[in-house]
């Protein structure tokens, strides 16, 4: 069953009242076509007046809308010869983090990214897509093995937030996350970072660090989601609204903050209203960044991604 947003209600609305009518003039019963072709074109108005003006909280809607393609959506389309990689080789295989190798395009990558699930079951099998230590470590051993392989190495971020569980810390959940964090920023080969949907807290840094930051339209990226925020700062868990307006979590907010670097186009509606054309802005995008990347030596690379992250936080009074 499709899901819908409550700022989506008026296009669906519109969307099937054409086709009940499509239904009428195909049976014959009336001759309504320039009828439909006016409200098709009122759709198409009404698609970019909803999209093109939508709030911080709404893009966050957006980003954890269940029907959004996720990781292994993406692998699906743009690596089709994808081979997964299991365990961290100490303690178990975290299902949260898919990781792997394979060819996008004609360029051997390997590709790790958080995944979710679509229904309660592959939600529990996934943990709802939050990492335990055992899958950063998993993660870390496949991009050491890319970086042995001489791979560009492509990390696909959408987590509501590392696992908090007491089990989870007690394996090392906050020293898993800051071996990722130190070992990826010396990595010697090209990495990139998209956000394909949440991008929440050190559950999210704990793959984010690259040479680019790329973002898709409708995702966001911060140190907390707007819901804690609310509650810890406002006190008032229903300030999410309020929260996600103060603290600047979308893709264009990152841009102008020159956190991310590149902020990729989505399908009208949203990347879950076509998965494939989603992959297809997605691949073309990334092969245009790993065809930069490939021209720099491994001195300016490490320099670079160096430089990147000690710009971020800085400021002047």
């Amino acid at each position: 069953m499709q899901t819908v947003l409550e700022f989506e209600k008026p296009i669906v609305e519109l969307q099937q009242k054409i086709e009940e009518m499509r239904g009428l003039s195909a049976a014959g019963d009336m001759d309504i076509e320039e009828e439909i072709r006016r409200l098709e074109e009122k759709l198409e108005k009404l698609y970019v007046k909803v999209y093109s003006d939508l709030t911080r909280w709404q893009r966050v809607q957006l980003a954890r809308h269940p029907d959004r393609p996720y990781t292994l959506d993406y692998i699906q389309r743009l690596i089709p010869d994808f081979q997964e990689l299991h365990g961290d080789r100490y303690f178990s295989d975290d299902k949260a983090i898919v990781a792997g190798i394979g060819t996008l395009a004609q360029t051997k990558v390997a590709v790790l990214g958080h995944q979710k699930g679509r229904n309660t079951k592959e939600n529990v099998y996934r943990n709802f897509g939050m990492p335990n230590p055992e899958g950063y470590r998993k993660a870390l051993r496949v991009m050491q093995l890319a970086e042995k392989f001489h791979r560009p190495i492509i990390c696909l971020i959408d987590t509501p937030g590392a696992y908090p569980g007491i089990g989870a810390e007690e394996r090392g959940q906050a020293e898993a996350i800051a071996r990722n964090l130190r070992e990826m920023a010396r990595l010697k080969v090209p990495v990139l970072i998209t956000v394909i949907g949440e991008g929440a807290s050190g559950g999210a840094l704990g793959i984010g660090v690259g040479d680019r930051i790329l973002m898709l339209e409708n995702t966001w990226y911060s140190v907390i989601s707007p819901e804690g925020c609310s509650s810890i700062l406002y006190r008032d868990s229903g300030k999410v609204e309020e929260a996600a307006e103060a603290m600047k979590v979308t893709a264009q907010d990152l841009m102008d903050m020159k956190i991310a670097d590149r902020i990729i186009q989505e399908p009208p509606g949203g990347a879950h209203h076509d998965y494939d054309e989603a992959g297809r802005l997605l691949q073309e995008v990334l092969l245009e960044e790993l065809t930069e990347l490939a021209r720099l030596d491994t001195e300016t690379l490490l320099d670079n991604r160096m430089e990147k992250f000690s710009r971020m936080g800085a400021w002047e009074e």
